[in-house]
């Protein structure tokens, strides 16, 4: 790694960089510009620390020239600190981008596996990056899910293939990267609040096809079939019935692949449906957009269902907390908006459903209409519960709905008091679902602290001794 450090740092060193937002992602920039010579500062509209590293003002970095600035992720593009680099002719790059320029001078050999989509990235994402592993390929998993993208690109293992996911955050600053192959997985209304409107949140989403190879896409899911029907690239499709020519889909209790086989009139079987853990209709589609990445670049079928078999999703997606008394006790804090959590109310029956927090913008009653026949009570947190509680009032009356309320000084936290009430509704065949629709950070660090408490809580009071 010295040398490719010595030719970055031959482009980079004496370069002054500020970095937008102090974030995972700006702390990874900061120390990936540090180690190439360059001068990185942070500038976020929080106080922060980060690495011990200069962190200064809005109103500060105004005041200094600067030779490009990076912006994170989560930055509006008419946010006025963004409008004010613009005016004063700043380079503006994004983490993405500029870890593509430094992909092109040290890893020109290195090719780019991408997936967006509203729900379902980072499990694909994991999936296809343990896929390429079984196959012995040399592969990282970077991007929207944890390690920034430019980590991966500088890490000393020279992966020889990245699978990135990418948020529609990502994908709106981007414009450089090219992906041997990309999927898209389902668009639904989310970010709204950050993108201010459905066709601009889509049309982010799409860009990811605009340097792209060959396109994973959902045949299922409308809203990706329009958006992508006039691209002209190599399109294969994914879905739930049974595959024409160039698809992978289901046929009786097996996923076949009749799109990357010599004779189109043939299929190759990746796997049975059996084998898919936790087995839920996006949990086959996510398998099948993981699996079409991955034998798009020549992975062998055979390799792929073995991949498949052996693979656990990360926590918080559906994951089983607990089944006691005839109730079992789900964890999707995973599930931030409508559309993941009407994947989770779907895959349940006689659900008590633990939801809310930060809409984001996001119309809730398309969740209630799909999703009331599954619901049998409600119990509702978080600053936009109102928002579902009106859907509910409207649209599936006969559901009981239950406040919550994080009593401050009070004997039980706020999910204790949420599993505590869930713990006196549920019977026998009942499903106690943490499936908010709604993003945490009103009430909790992340989704994960969310359903980590949860767990914690229905231990606590439902496990028993």
């Amino acid at each position: 790694m010295g040398g490719e450090i010595a030719v970055l740092t031959e482009i980079f060193e004496g370069k002054s960089y500020l970095i937008v937002g102090g974030g995972v992602t700006g702390s990874a920039v900061s120390r990936a510009l540090h180690k190439m010579g360059a001068s990185a500062t942070i500038v976020d509209e929080r106080d922060m620390a980060v690495d011990s590293v200069s962190n200064i003002s809005p109103a500060q970095a105004l005041e200094r020239r600067w030779d490009c600035a990076v912006i994170s992720p989560g930055w509006r593009q008419n946010h006025p600190m963004i409008l004010a680099l613009r005016a004063q002719e700043v380079e503006l790059i994004s983490e993405v981008d500029l870890a593509w320029k430094i992909k092109t001078l040290i890893r020109p050999n290195q090719k780019w596996i991408a997936v967006t989509g509203t729900n379902g990235k980072t499990t694909t994402v994991e999936m296809a990056t343990a896929i390429l592993r079984t196959a012995n390929v040399n592969v990282g998993a970077c991007g929207n899910l944890g390690d920034a993208v430019i980590e991966a690109v500088i890490d000393e293992a020279n992966f020889d293939y990245l699978v990135v996911e990418l948020s529609s955050f990502q994908l709106q600053w981007s414009a450089l990267p090219e992906f041997v192959a990309a999927a898209i997985l389902n668009i639904a209304d989310d970010h709204l609040d950050w993108h201010g409107t459905f066709e601009d949140y889509k049309n982010a989403k799409i860009k990811i096809l605009e340097r792209c190879n060959s396109a994973i896409l959902n045949g299922d899911d409308a809203n990706v079939v329009l958006a992508t029907q006039f691209w002209r690239g190599k399109k294969f499709f994914f879905t739930l019935g049974s595959p024409r020519n160039g698809e992978l889909g289901v046929v009786e209790d097996l996923i076949v692949d009749r799109a990357f086989v010599e004779d189109p009139e043939t299929a190759e079987v990746i796997c049975e449906l059996g084998e898919i853990r936790p087995f839920a209709p996006h949990s086959v589609l996510n398998t099948m957009a993981a699996a079409g990445l991955a034998r798009s670049i020549g992975i062998d079928s055979q390799v792929v269902g073995m991949a498949i078999r052996d693979f656990r999703p990360g926590r918080h997606r559906i994951e089983l907390v607990l089944e006691r008394d005839g109730i079992k006790w789900i964890n999707d804090s995973k599930a931030t908006n409508p559309h993941a959590a009407l994947a989770s109310l779907r895959a349940f029956t006689s659900i008590i459903w633990i939801a809310g927090g930060l809409a984001k913008g996001a119309d809730m009653g398309e969740l209630v209409d799909r999703g009331k026949g599954h619901i049998k009570s409600a119990i509702l947190i978080g600053r936009d519960r109102d928002l579902i509680s009106k859907e509910l009032v409207n649209l599936a009356p006969k559901i009981s709905i239950t406040h919550v309320d994080s009593a401050i000084g009070g004997e039980f936290s706020l999910m204790e008091r949420a599993v505590i009430e869930a713990q006196a509704m549920a019977q026998k065949g009942d499903v106690v679902l943490l499936a908010p629709a709604c993003a945490s950070m009103d009430q909790f660090i992340d989704y994960g602290d969310r359903g980590d408490q949860f767990c914690a809580a229905v231990m606590k009071f439902a496990g028993g001794a």
